[in-house]
């Protein structure tokens, strides 16, 4: 699928991606008001945390909705199978700033790029 059958398809895929992002911020901003953020340490050492996890599954849950056919590859559940990939697909850190949040400085992100063809 090109740009150009995307657009046509999903006349509104920016609007949806947004979508996705607002409902993983307020899962966020949730987990952010209580005291234990569920700090787990993934096997790369970094940490991992119950707002990681329910934004991980708004993004998944509002694109698979949305955007059935367009696979997704998300930091938190990424798999070795993951590294074949479609030409189309959605690359996600549903908490870009981990540390940060533990930390409760205020420097993070929900990222979403849809990738094609190997370029965002």
């Amino acid at each position: 699928m090109s740009i150009i059958s995307l657009k046509e398809k999903y006349p509104d895929l920016v609007v949806l991606m947004r979508k996705a992002a607002v409902l993983a911020g307020l899962e966020i901003l949730d987990v952010y008001a209580q005291s234990d953020f569920g700090v787990q340490i993934k096997s790369d050492e970094s940490p991992l945390t119950l707002a990681d996890l329910r934004a991980d599954k708004a993004i998944a849950t509002t694109l698979a909705e949305l955007v059935p056919d367009i696979p997704i590859v998300s930091e938190e559940t990424y798999t070795e199978d993951d590294r074949q990939r479609d030409a189309i697909f959605f690359l996600v850190d549903p908490l870009d700033g981990t540390k940060e949040f533990i930390k409760k400085t205020g420097e993070f992100t929900v990222n979403i790029a849809l990738i094609v063809q190997g370029k965002a």
